[in-house]
């Protein structure tokens, strides 16, 4: 949809200006399938994701952070609203969902449990119609996590574009939050420049919001 908008009054980059959760999934048939993009984050329990989510879409609340780290179990959708401008000052809005995949690896979930979240994930990122982009979320405090290279590597067998976002960077220093990031760099070498982010500060969520943009936004003329 295009709108004429006054470039002096508005903000002129991609933002998010409309959020609201939209619906909650447990299997296949009841994926949304209306024709809009979708961008999916995943990642391991406790990295931050939720919070994460209510940043870049600058409304608390939005994603519940949950009490019980490892017992979300559902596919949740949430409607996105967002604004671009382009080069001849014409804004353009974009309708699409972010959507909340359940984390993985918490200690106390069963083998049976992680095989049964490994099917729920591969059959949502292999039959979801919207799906574009998969942000895989990184404690960058801890870059290394076998659990997370193993994740890595079994969603990029799934053939969808993956962005990795590094989360928790506001607890590190500047100098270890370099290393930790040429880290990450170097172990997730197949997906782009890493994004550090700060739920608190939200440093990284203009460059998040430009990475997403193109993907919602790439076929707009």
């Amino acid at each position: 949809m295009a709108e004429k908008r006054n470039s002096n009054t508005e903000n002129t980059k991609f933002h998010i200006f409309s959020s609201a959760y939209f619906r909650s999934v447990v299997e296949r048939a009841q994926y949304v399938n209306d024709g809009k993009k979708e961008i999916a984050f995943i990642g391991r329990s406790n990295v931050g994701k939720s919070s994460l989510i209510n940043s870049l879409c600058s409304r608390r609340g939005l994603a519940m952070v949950s009490r019980d780290p490892g017992k979300t179990r559902t596919i949740n959708y949430f409607a996105i609203q967002s604004r671009s401008m382009d080069k001849e000052g014409t804004g353009h809005r974009q309708d699409w969902y972010l959507v909340d995949l359940p984390g993985y690896g918490f200690a106390r979930t069963s083998q049976k449990s992680k095989d049964s979240w490994s099917s729920f994930i591969a059959e949502y990122i292999k039959f979801s119609p919207g799906l574009v982009l998969l942000c895989l979320l990184i404690d960058l405090r801890h870059p290394g996590l076998p659990i997370d290279a193993k994740a890595y590597e079994w969603l990029q067998g799934l053939g969808l574009p993956i962005q990795i976002v590094c989360t928790k960077s506001d607890k590190l220093g500047t100098q270890e939050k370099q290393k930790n990031l040429r880290e990450v760099k170097r172990l997730f070498s197949g997906s782009g420049h890493p994004v550090a982010y700060s739920a608190i500060s939200h440093n990284g969520r203009d460059d998040l919001l430009h990475i997403i943009e193109q993907y919602v936004c790439g076929d707009e003329s």
